[in-house]
């Protein structure tokens, strides 16, 4: 959970009444009507209301009970509610006849939290689950415990009129649970059934509509997917696209279609047994699986039927439950299969598709069939990542069910600030009064689809936060996208570097105000305008210090290197003076081969770079595992797939076999990649299995890791791992117990990514700090920068 900024609401002695003012996430999970029932409970009168900042009570009642009211309103507060602050204060007001919940107000300078959209909860479950319930088998069930939230708020407050329901207007007995405070769905804005509510329409692949009777809808989605075609379904949050998981078939032609050769894709399961029968399972993963968030969860697969062409290369599989009562009553339908690849619906590359006509016109060529229905979403989110790591949550794309809600950071009272994030994996953040708010996963911010998705995404939560930036905060990197739009928008600039961001990051979640950070990832622009990732820095507050890195090596071909992991595979064998050839690489033509030697002996397009996620990809083309990629860490993720086998049932330690070294540049202490890779291409003369070698490496780099930071002093002893290598299970997990024997505190990302979303979040704690915003690029040298 994320920490709350808290004050404790004091009674008051004496008043002939009382206000109470409530801020956090107190709209959408049922707040008024808990308020209402306590209110009642305690003989209390007066009135509650949603306001432009969270929700105000109104009492009349003596000290005594004002004070048991606060003890309950905390300890009892519905389970969706997040209270962040209780503001109690003396008002004049006339004794009431009773407790009412009146009409909500606005008001400028609006500090109310959006709420997330919530998975359904187990009695809306049985309501659609039960013959007889006028709610029986009806796919848009909610109540004020469950459903769209985030996804269908166009402004502040969360009433039904300032939502995509504003459209549907009630039925008697709707709007009577609507207006009962004691029905759980008093007040949940979502509310409706088969007579008023949202409906259900099946299209074909050319959008033309064949039926809008939901039973109809339903069954004919499951038939089409268990004869292996491609529907895309309209979920939460987006356009998602599904097949039989089953069906190697029907995995490859929507791996054809939508240009996503080998990148893995997401399952979703009915249940935890059926899940279980495909993967291992722990108690903390099964409860992410159950919990309202429903994110897609990476757990490490077993043996089925299932073709390996959904997870090529990988050892995890990336596996949710139903979310909303659609999805759950499609696995219900007879024919419908047990397992659902259930990817964004999209191309590969582009934001998901939000709108039915947009759908028809972007997934032509991707669909067979349509499944849709005509609620409007009005923000469009990704499903969310994560996974379990060292018996701690791992957030690998925060996104559905975790977005807006916000981290305290208090470095950002009385400041509205924006942070760009990165070109990768982008997420921006918004801050405001010591709350952050991390936006929706956006993807690659590359082309104008993307662009556009990130500005309106930027421009929704402003308008719904009101949050008008007073200063932007953007990467080093001057032609990022990102970069672009924060120097354009004419305020205050704060240029943060790449690395320091994602150690800022780390310490801004835990509240840390110094670290020695170790920050491994593909590539972020140095201030000596070098490609950096491989580094050791240490932070305090917006002030940072290099002090050690990975020995550089060059790019050739800059950029392409990363798609093509052969090139830097050559630049490490040029680096180590070797000239032995491995079997991987004698597959390139001479001239090929002669044509890299010459741009690296020429420095012709060939920038020197000090990033261990290239090192990756280089160890990987050396030994055979992967020349080329189709995503981004393909080679990386393969190499460590490879190295869970060589290590099989002992310790990372254990497959020590490559000598560490660390030596002086610049007077900068680096680790030197040159005895690991002559010591591979030694292991590939002799035919040891790759296996082995990936392993070995991964110990190696744990071991220089090690090394590096003993060599050098810092005045502290909590140690922050970040940057997209650490999303490496057994890079992280064995680098943290070698820190945490020689007592270190071992801080990484949970609440907020490792890998470039949560770059934001690092940006906004240096921003806030910046007292005259000017973007500073920090001088060289080893001095504090």
């Amino acid at each position: 959970m994320p920490r709350w900024h808290t004050w404790a609401g004091k009674g008051v002695q004496v008043a002939r009444g009382v206000k109470i003012c409530v801020e956090g996430i107190v709209q959408g999970v049922g707040f008024r009507p808990f308020v209402y029932t306590l209110a009642r409970r305690l003989g209390l009168s007066g009135s509650v209301v949603n306001t432009g900042q969270g929700v105000e009570i109104r009492l009349c009642a003596p000290a005594g009970l004002v004070d048991r009211f606060l003890e309950l309103l905390r300890s009892e507060a519905p389970a969706l509610a997040r209270i962040g602050a209780i503001e109690v204060s003396r008002v004049d007001m006339e004794p009431g006849a009773g407790f009412v919940i009146g009409a909500s107000r606005g008001r400028q300078g609006a500090t109310t939290l959006v709420p997330p959209d919530v998975a359904t909860c187990d009695d809306c479950l049985a309501d659609i689950r039960t013959p007889g319930n006028r709610r029986y088998r009806y796919p848009f069930t909610n109540c004020t415990n469950c459903g769209p939230r985030l996804t269908i708020i166009g402004r502040l407050p969360y009433d039904r009129a300032h939502t995509s329901m504003a459209g549907f207007t009630m039925c008697s007995e709707c709007s009577r649970e609507y207006h009962d405070p004691g029905d759980r769905r008093f007040h949940a804005q979502p509310n409706g059934c088969p007579a008023c509510g949202p409906r259900l329409a099946w299209h074909d692949r050319r959008g033309a509509l064949i039926s809008r009777d939901n039973d109809y809808c339903l069954r004919s989605c499951a038939r089409a997917l268990a004869d292996g075609h491609i529907v895309a379904l309209k979920g939460l949050g987006g356009f998602q696209l599904a097949v039989d998981a089953a069906s190697a078939a029907a995995v490859g032609l929507l791996r054809q279609r939508k240009q996503r050769p080998a990148k893995p894709l997401a399952l979703m399961v009915p249940d935890l047994e059926r899940a279980a029968a495909i993967a291992e399972i722990d108690q903390q993963e099964q409860e992410l699986l159950c919990s309202p968030e429903r994110p897609i969860v990476l757990l490490r697969r077993r043996s089925s039927v299932l073709p390996g062409l959904l997870a090529p290369g990988m050892g995890e599989l990336g596996i949710m439950l139903p979310c909303t009562p659609l999805h759950h009553l499609l696995f219900a339908a007879r024919e419908c299969p047990p397992v659902l690849v259930m990817t964004s619906g999209n191309v590969s590359g582009e934001p998901i598709c939000t709108g039915n006509q947009e759908a028809f016109s972007r997934l032509a060529a991707i669909a067979d069939f349509f499944l849709v229905h005509d609620r409007e979403i009005l923000t469009r989110v990704d499903d969310s990542v994560v996974r379990v790591v060292r018996g701690r949550l791992q957030m690998i794309r925060r996104a559905r069910g975790y977005v807006p809600v916000p981290l305290a950071l208090g470095e950002t009272e009385n400041m509205h600030l924006l942070a760009c994030g990165a070109e990768q994996k982008n997420t921006f953040c918004l801050a405001r009064d010591g709350l952050v708010f991390p936006g929706p996963h956006i993807g690659d911010l590359k082309g104008p689809a993307n662009l556009a998705f990130f500005e309106e995404s930027v421009r929704f939560l402003e308008q719904v936060l009101e949050i008008r930036p007073q200063r932007v905060a953007c990467d080093l990197h001057p032609d990022y996208l990102s970069s672009r739009h924060g120097a354009a928008l004419g305020l205050p600039l704060v240029r943060v570097q790449h690395h320091h961001a994602h150690g800022a990051a780390i310490m801004a979640e835990h509240g840390l105000a110094r670290g020695l950070a170790v920050l491994y990832d593909g590539a972020g622009l140095g201030p000596d305008r070098s490609v950096w990732g491989g580094e050791l820095l240490f932070l305090q507050g917006r002030q940072w210090r290099r002090l050690g890195c990975l020995a550089r090596f060059r790019l050739p071909g800059g950029d392409m290197a990363a798609r093509q992991p052969w090139r830097t595979a050559l630049a490490l064998l040029a680096a180590t003076d070797s000239g032995y050839l491995p079997p991987p690489l004698r597959r390139l033509s001479p001239s090929v081969r002669q044509g890299i030697a010459t741009m690296l002996g020429r420095g012709i397009n060939s920038p020197p770079c000090s990033s261990v996620g290239r090192l990756f990809d280089g160890v990987a083309a050396l030994i055979g595992v992967r020349q080329e990629v189709s995503f981004e860490g393909q080679a990386a993720m393969e190499l460590e797939h490879l190295a869970w086998q060589g290590v099989g049932g002992g310790s990372l330690q254990e497959q020590e076999r490559y000598p560490v070294q660390i030596r002086a540049r610049d007077g900068l202490p680096v680790f030197d990649f040159r005895p690991l890779v002559r010591g591979l291409l030694d292991d590939i003369r002799q035919g040891v299995e790759p296996a082995v070698m990936a392993a070995a490496f991964h110990a190696w780099l744990v071991a220089s890791t090690v090394a590096l930071i003993e060599r050098v002093r810092a005045d502290s002893r909590d140690i922050l791992l970040g940057g997209g290598c650490f999303q490496n299970r057994l890079l992280l997990t064995g680098l943290a117990a070698r820190l945490e024997q020689g007592g270190w505190a071992v801080h990484t990302g949970e609440q907020v990514p490792v890998n470039d979303g949560g770059i934001a979040l690092g940006q906004v704690l240096v921003a806030a700090g910046d007292e005259d915003g000017a973007g500073r690029e920090p001088p060289g040298g080893p001095e504090f920068r």
